[in-house]
């Protein structure tokens, strides 16, 4: 309210009608009482009942849209009611920042004067400064209109929109700033973001926690307070933490039998100026269950018997697996305490034993009755309740997104099929069969099953992405024993769309001219029988250890056959032929006077399992390999003798690392062990150094990281060797054994780096063999598969190298292929 004179009045202040804009919700009349004069009373009688109303201050809105908006006509009795409504009208149309009613008297009549400020019109908005979120994201925000008035209510809603955005996202120190500026008579409106930093998350306490310290309930959590190092940021992400709240910290405590437990409040504390929060969680832990009593309900197909070697609750000795994780985790779990998370894997695992039996639809429900014992010992009794329904037929398997593949190639691949009982295990295996044919974009999309009919059989659908196959490699290669050349390769692993495979290859160079062609057939004339015919010719002189030069022509053609019962077993048969010539330098030169035509001719039988899974860097499964050739005798040939060679791999997953998004692959962590041995049997003559066996390095013969090429001989380690340039016929032997532990990280199907541990040793005679004995080298390397072939690179310490004088020289050596060679 404020007062006013009116022009040629008493000089006393009469009524005048003002409501500020801060003020809508409330109107003060002032209706000022003068001294009861028969010319005041006069006067405020003219005020009442105005014979006129007229607008000012308006440019923009129209003088009869004001007046009718405020509601007031020419001779209406006014009141306070009146003006206050009239005041609030006008305000609520959104048009104006300022509204003032006042009376100017005339001598026989009264003038109404409507006094308005217009807003101005909203030309243009923008948003600046956004850097860590979506520019669109944030403008959706601002739900202002273009060329309506500014109403500062709008813009400071649009304000808190912004930077509720913000604080979602975890940037609670974000600053929103309106500014604008007047461009031909309208306004631009600029929301100017100063986004600050994430908030660091300085510390968590935690209250009512009396048996986990907050160091074990922080650790569980992915939002945890910023460290000393620089990779320990603390940045507070909303989901992160709500994911915290809702699962990691009543998981922790569900492992240990408190399964009442519960988060009553959490508070997050925001220093602004610091930018530093504080979380505060308030716990009820509740009672810790020890178990109880365990029980089986509705099983038919399997026996309770069998049914409780699921049950996890029951003391006996750790497995090997359970000592590794044992080993990562630190923790052991306790047979007698309730805990939620194996109890809930248990489950899983009687599911999974029914799918792989076909019934598909049976349902494992597990019961938790809490009670207390006589002694008051707070009590879980555990019971599985079974309803086993009807076993589940695959019906039908359909195969989607194969544009060049041919089906039959993909149905190859698979283990399960149609008229069989569904199989949950051999559905898995045959999805991994098909991602590791490398025809298609990884990761293959996982099967789906459809019901197929009333009875509860079941259709499968594999779908799959065709990806580019084959290359043509050329350019430079390099090995430590080869020196630099070039190459040329041609490689189709997919011929005609049918998984047929071809190659050749040829590389060249001043220290080798190697050509090799190959063809295979999975399935001959579609039958279950493999088939592969190669040729070579390979010239080669070994710079390392000065092994000499050799020119090599032959072939071979090798058959294989499936195991019964085994899908993941083949036995193969081979013939094949080789005729060798060595130059007169080097360590192979000592043997070309007796190998003008040698002649080698080699009759093979080998068997092979492998249920690897992720190659080519595999992190499940294993393979298990024996070979046995058999060279001359009635074969014929310049040498006779046996060879026998095995090879063991076996790949366990330790843990996996993102990967939830749709579409992308998880970091996988993979424990790997490695055993090879050979054993030859005769006298292979003038084939000794393609036949026997050599052990050190990576380039020639078996690897043995941390030592040199030819380095460890039957006689020991040969510190002579060092460098590449020694090499003796006493440096081969009829037997040896290597080993390797290897802890790996397979980021992808293109890099994988990893640590290990070798130890192998070679023998002079099979029956010297001694695997007690045994050189050791441990290091770190990274493989990767280029364009132009695989790379390769470690870096191993020999722990048992020697000085020439015999006394322990430990020391690092590089190993690397490139190109072909690897």
């Amino acid at each position: 309210m404020a007062a006013g004179r009116f022009p040629g009045g008493t000089g006393r202040p009469l009524c005048v009608y003002i409501m500020p804009m801060q003020r809508l919700p409330t109107l003060l009349l002032a209706a000022l009482t003068l001294s009861g004069t028969a010319a005041a009373q006069e006067v405020a009688g003219r005020c009442a009942t105005p014979s006129a109303i007229v607008v000012q201050g308006n440019s923009r809105m129209a003088t009869g849209v004001i007046r009718a908006e405020s509601g007031l006509m020419p001779g209406q009795l006014l009141n306070a009611r009146t003006i206050a409504k009239a005041i609030r009208d006008l305000y609520e149309t959104g048009n104006f920042d300022d509204v003032a009613i006042r009376c100017a008297p005339g001598d026989s009549s009264a003038t109404l004067i409507i006094d308005v400020k217009e807003r101005l019109l909203l030309g243009d908005i923008d948003v600046t400064g956004v850097k860590r979120l979506s520019n669109r994201t944030v403008k959706e925000r601002v739900d202002m209109l273009i060329g309506r008035p500014i109403d500062p209510a709008q813009v400071a809603r649009t304000i808190e929109r912004i930077d509720s955005l913000y604080e979602s996202e975890g940037y609670y120190l974000a600053r929103i700033r309106p500014e604008t500026s007047v461009v031909n008579g309208k306004v631009k409106l600029v929301f100017s973001v100063d986004e600050g930093r994430r908030l660091a998350i300085s510390g968590v306490r935690v209250n009512g926690n009396s048996h986990l310290t907050d160091g074990q309930v922080v650790k569980a959590m992915k939002t945890r307070p910023e460290g000393f190092w620089w990779f320990r940021k603390g940045e507070f992400d909303e989901d992160k933490f709500a994911v915290d709240l809702a699962e990691r910290v009543p998981k922790l405590y569900a492992q240990r039998g408190y399964v009442d437990f519960e988060i009553t409040r959490d508070t997050l504390i925001v220093d602004r100026e610091r930018g530093k929060g504080l979380i505060e969680l308030s716990v009820a832990e509740g009672p810790r269950y020890k178990v109880g009593t365990f029980a089986v309900i509705g099983n038919k197909r399997f026996s309770t018997e069998e049914i409780q070697r699921f049950y996890p609750f029951v003391k006996e000795d750790p497995t090997v697996t359970d000592r590794v994780k044992g080993l990562v985790r630190r923790r052991r779990p306790a047979s007698d305490v309730f805990d939620k998370s194996r109890w809930e894997e248990a489950t899983q695992r009687v599911n999974v034993a029914y799918n792989n039996e076909g019934y598909i639809y049976a349902s494992v429900v597990p019961r938790v009755e809490r009670q207390n014992t006589a002694d008051s010992v707070p009590t879980v009794n555990l019971r599985w309740e079974i309803e086993e329904r009807q076993p589940a037929i695959v019906n039908r398997i359909e195969i989607l997104g194969n544009d060049h593949t041919t089906e039959t190639c993909i149905r190859d691949a698979l283990v399960i099929l149609p008229g069989d009982v569904f199989n949950q295990d051999r559905l898995l295996r045959s999805w991994q069969n098909v991602g590791n044919l490398g025809f298609f974009e990884a990761p293959v999309t996982p099967p789906d099953t459809r019901q197929a009919n009333d009875q509860g059989d079941v259709d499968i659908v594999f779908t799959v992405k065709e990806k580019q196959t084959g290359n043509i490699n050329f350019g430079a290669s390099v090995g430590q024993g080869t020196g630099i050349g070039g190459f040329v390769g041609l490689e189709q692993p997919n011929l005609f769309g049918q998984c047929k495979r071809g190659s050749l290859n040829w590389q060249f160079g001043g220290y080798i001219n190697d050509f090799n062609l190959s063809y295979t057939d999975p399935s001959i004339e579609q039958s279950r029988i493999s088939g592969t015919v190669s040729a070579y010719h390979s010239r080669a002189r070994f710079a390392v250890a000065n092994l000499g030069q050799s020119i090599r022509t032959g072939g071979s053609l090798q058959f294989g056959f499936p195991v019964p019962q085994s899908p993941f077993s083949r036995i193969f048969v081979s013939y094949g032929g080789e005729a060798v010539k060595y130059g007169t330098g080097g360590l192979l030169g000592s043997v070309a006077g007796r190998c003008e035509n040698c002649f080698r001719s080699t009759l093979g039988l080998s068997g092979v399992h492998d249920t690897r899974i992720d190659l080519p860097f595999a992190t499940g499964g294993g393979k298990q390999e024996f070979v046995a050739q058999f060279n001359g005798g009635p074969l014929g040939g310049t040498a006779s003798f046996q060879r026998y060679t095995t090879e063991l791999r076996s790949y366990a997953l330790l843990g996996t690392l993102g990967g939830t998004k749709p579409g992308s692959q998880p970091v996988k962590f993979a424990l790997g062990l490695t055993t090879k041995a050979g054993m030859l049997f005769g006298n292979p003559g003038p084939f000794f150094a393609q036949q026997q066996f050599a052990v050190g390095g990576t380039q020639f013969g078996e690897g043995l990281r941390g030592y040199d090429e030819f380095s460890v001989t039957p006689s020991g380690y040969d510190p002579q060797a060092t460098g590449g340039f020694r090499a003796e016929v006493s440096s081969f032997g009829s037997a040896f054994f290597t080993t390797t532990a290897e802890l790996g990280i397979r980021i992808n199907q293109m890099f994988y780096p990893s640590i290990f541990f070798d130890a192998g040793n070679v023998w002079r005679r099979p029956r010297d063999f001694n695997p007690t004995r045994l050189l050791r080298g441990a290091g770190f390397g990274i493989s990767t598969i280029t364009p132009l072939g695989p790379l390769g690179l470690d870096y191993a310490f020999g722990f048992d190298r020697t000085d020439l004088e015999g006394r322990p020289a430990p020391k690092w050596k590089l190993h690397f292929k490139l190109g072909q060679l690897f």
